[in-house]
């Protein structure tokens, strides 16, 4: 469902992405890790469309993001780590406004936005202004708003930033029942408890180079060097 060949990002002379290659299933759950700086947002703008790669290419769902932008997005949900909410709507009018950019029809657009709004248990809030909303439940919003659509592939951000234990517990259910549906996820994060508990494979980055790219299971011979912890192997690798 995503693949990334040979890509590479420059800003001038600096090189954000460094010749990555990755490919990531249908139905898998895909963690990319990597320290801050370390070419993860940079990444994630390329396959979603707001950043050109300098070369290479990605394709999602069969479409190459860059040849066939339209397709390519289509079959994306969106959850970045500083959700973008207009302000003077409400969380119903932002879903709304979402769901036609998705080309979602009518009483569709209604359906699918109750559907959402019950899973999350956002009906108390959803019908206020966003501004009034927490930093938590902008999270909430911006989640359910990336699933209207019924995307092929989820690419996250940070998904957990703000979420208290029940929201986030309800979010790691939500996204590990949709890898069983076939839905491909691809998560950037600094949780290292969440890719333990979620991820069927994980890649990191570090000065805008794989490092790793494999199964957790595979690191083994790394967690040797150290207590055995999954935060210990990570600092010793990314160091």
């Amino acid at each position: 469902m995503i693949h990334l060949q040979n890509v590479v990002k420059k800003f001038g002379s600096f090189t954000a992405v460094n010749n990555i290659s990755l490919h990531v299933g249908k139905g898998e759950f895909f963690g990319f890790l990597g320290p801050n700086g370390a070419g993860k947002t940079t990444t994630i703008k390329m396959m979603t469309g707001l950043f050109s790669p300098t070369s290479g290419t990605i394709t999602i769902g069969g479409y190459d993001v860059v040849k066939q932008p339209n397709r390519a997005k289509s079959n994306i949900g969106y959850i970045p780590d500083h959700p973008f909410l207009y302000d003077k709507l409400t969380g119903r009018e932002f879903m709304a406004f979402v769901g036609g950019l998705f080309n979602i029809k009518g009483n569709s657009i209604k359906e699918q936005s109750q559907r959402v709004i019950d899973h999350f248990e956002i009906g108390e809030w959803v019908d206020r202004l966003t501004e009034e909303y927490s930093q938590g439940m902008r999270q909430r919003i911006s989640i359910a708003a990336a699933l209207l659509h019924d995307p092929e592939v989820i690419v996250i951000d940070e998904p957990l930033i703000g979420l208290d234990p029940a929201s986030a517990k309800t979010v790691k259910d939500t996204l590990k029942s949709l890898t069983h549906r076939g839905v491909t996820i691809f998560m950037s994060t600094h949780s290292l408890h969440i890719v333990e508990e979620l991820c069927d494979r994980i890649s990191i980055i570090k000065d805008g180079k794989i490092i790793y790219y494999d199964t957790l299971d595979k690191l083994d011979t790394f967690r040797e060097r150290t207590d055995g912890k999954f935060e210990s192997v990570f600092i010793e690798l990314t160091k």
